[in-house]
C-alpha cells in the first residue's frame, strides 16, 4: 500500500537458509495473531511484536517480509494474551507500514488455518516458501493462498446522491456500499449490476472501477466501483438488505453529526469511496 515500507522479498523467501538468518537476525520481529483474526496491540494501540525466540519452525513461523532489511515473521498463536483487538478494528489506527504487515500477517495464517490438506487427494501438505505455499507430497502439486474477489461499489443517481444499504444483520444506525462475492465465471462490470440488481433493485448505467483493498476477513480483496444509476427507484431484497436509501451530502453530514448514522471503519475500502464522493471526486 502506498507509504508502506513492507517489502514481501519475492524469491529470496526460497531460500530457507536466508529466512532462517533473518529469524535470528538483529531486529527481527515476531506477531501472533489469535483466534477470530484478533491481534495484539500496544498500550498506544500500535501492532505489538516481540522478538523471535528458540529455533526457526518452518512448519509454523510465517515470513510476512522486511522492514529495513529487518525479518517480520508471523504466528498462529490462539491464545495470544490481552490487550488485543479484531483485526478489521485494530488496523485502523495504524500506519501504513504496520497496516501492511496486520492485513498480510492475518490473510497468511486465515489461508493456512483452513488448507491443511490438499484439494485433489485430500493427503496431508507441508508449509513452502516461508509460509506462502503449501505443498502435496502425494500429488506432488503447489497450493498458493487464496483470495476471494468481491466488488464494492458507490452508486449515485442524477442528482449526485449517493447510495446508503442496511444490512439486516447490522445494528440500525449502520449504513454502507453495496457489495458482493465475484461469481464463478463472472466479469468484475457484471458482478457490479448482478449485485446492485439483486440486493436494492437499482439498474446502473456507467460503471468504473477506482481502487482496491485486500481485507483478509477472513479472505477478500475488495475490488471497489463507482457507477451511476439509471433512476433513483429502490427495491430491497429484504432478505440481506432490510432498508436503502439515496442521500445528499448535506442529508449525509446531517445524520453524522445527529449521530443516526455509522459509518465503515476509516481504514475500509468503503471509506475511501464514500470520502471521494463527499469531496465530489468520484471518476464518474
Amino acid at each position: 500500500m502506498p507509504g508502506s515500507a513492507l517489502d514481501r522479498v519475492g524469491d529470496a523467501r526460497l531460500d530457507p537458509g536466508w529466512v532462517r538468518g533473518l529469524w535470528s537476525g538483529e531486529g527481527a520481529r515476531l506477531l501472533r495473531v489469535g483466534a477470530e483474526h484478533r491481534l495484539p496491540l500496544t498500550d498506544e494501540g500500535g501492532l505489538r511484536f516481540e522478538p523471535p525466540a528458540g529455533e526457526f519452525e518452518d512448519q509454523r513461523h510465517l515470513l510476512v517480509g522486511t522492514v529495513d532489511g529487518m525479518g517480520v515473521f508471523a504466528v498462529d498463536d490462539p491464545a495470544v494474551p490481552a490487550p488485543t483487538a479484531v483485526g478489521r478494528f485494530a488496523v485502523t489506527g495504524l500506519g501504513d507500514t504496520e497496516r501492511d504487515i496486520a492485513i498480510t500477517a492475518l490473510a497468511l495464517v486465515n489461508w493456512h488455518r483452513v488448507a491443511p490438506h490438499c484439494g485433489i487427494c485430500g493427503g496431508d501438505t507441508i508449509v513452502r516458501e516461508a509460509g506462502h505455499v503449501r505443498h502435496c507430497p502425494a500429488c506432488v502439486r503447489d497450493r498458493f493462498p487464496r483470495t476471494d474477489p468481491a466488488v464494492i461499489t458507490a452508486i449515485v443517481d442524477a442528482d449526485d446522491r449517493l447510495l446508503l444499504a442496511h444490512n439486516a444483520t447490522w445494528d440500525a444506525a449502520r449504513m454502507s456500499l453495496v457489495a458482493g462475492f465475484v461469481d464463478a465465471g463472472e466479469s468484475l462490470e457484471a458482478c457490479v449490476r448482478r449485485e446492485v440488481f439483486e440486493e436494492v433493485g437499482v439498474r446502473l448505467a456507467e460503471v468504473r472501477y477506482v481502487a482496491s483493498q485486500p481485507w483478509p476477513f477472513p479472505r477478500s480483496l475488495m475490488l471497489g466501483f463507482a457507477a451511476r444509476a439509471v433512476s433513483p427507484d429502490i427495491r430491497v431484497d429484504g432478505v440481506e438488505i432490510d432498508r436503502a436509501q439515496f442521500v445528499s451530502r448535506a442529508e449525509y453530514d446531517a445524520l453524522l453529526a445527529e449521530e443516526r448514522l455509522g459509518t465503515p471503519t476509516s481504514a475500509s475500502i468503503a471509506a475511501t469511496l464514500i470520502g471521494l464522493w463527499r469531496r465530489g471526486e468520484l471518476p464518474l
